[in-house]
């Protein structure tokens, strides 16, 4: 199995940094896994559902830990080549580069909104 596609949709937020869609070998896409900064640096979250009981459920992730650094690796080092050595987010480099109304920085609604659209990019055979 192979990682054939990622695509990261950064948003300007505390913790959270980015979204992220992920294609394996041309044909299996998870979409909705999140890039978040937390106390001992970044680490991405698979795409979950909030239970009955308050609980969040993830709905696709990595049986194991090796195949979860594999995907992370992958993800973040696509996070970090959307970003310039200052640490910003370089417009361009938005997977979705439809124009901003008012031109400046995306909402987080803006980003949802690009990943939405997005999310169910062609895949070539």
């Amino acid at each position: 199995m192979e990682i054939t596609d990622v695509r990261v949709f950064p948003v300007e937020d505390e913790k959270l940094k980015a979204f992220a869609s992920i294609v394996f070998d041309k044909c299996f896409m998870v979409n909705d896994i999140k890039v978040i900064r937390g106390k001992e640096g970044l680490f991405i979250s698979m795409p979950s559902r909030k239970k009955r009981n308050g609980e969040f459920k993830d709905i696709a992730h990595p049986l194991n830990q090796e195949t979860r650094k594999w995907v992370e690796t992958r993800i973040l080092a696509e996070y970090e080549a959307a970003r310039d050595g200052s640490g910003e987010i370089r417009p361009a480099s938005v997977a979705s580069p439809a124009p901003i109304e008012g031109g400046g920085e995306r909402t987080l609604e803006q980003v949802e909104q690009a990943h939405l659209d997005d999310a169910f990019w062609g895949v070539e055979s």
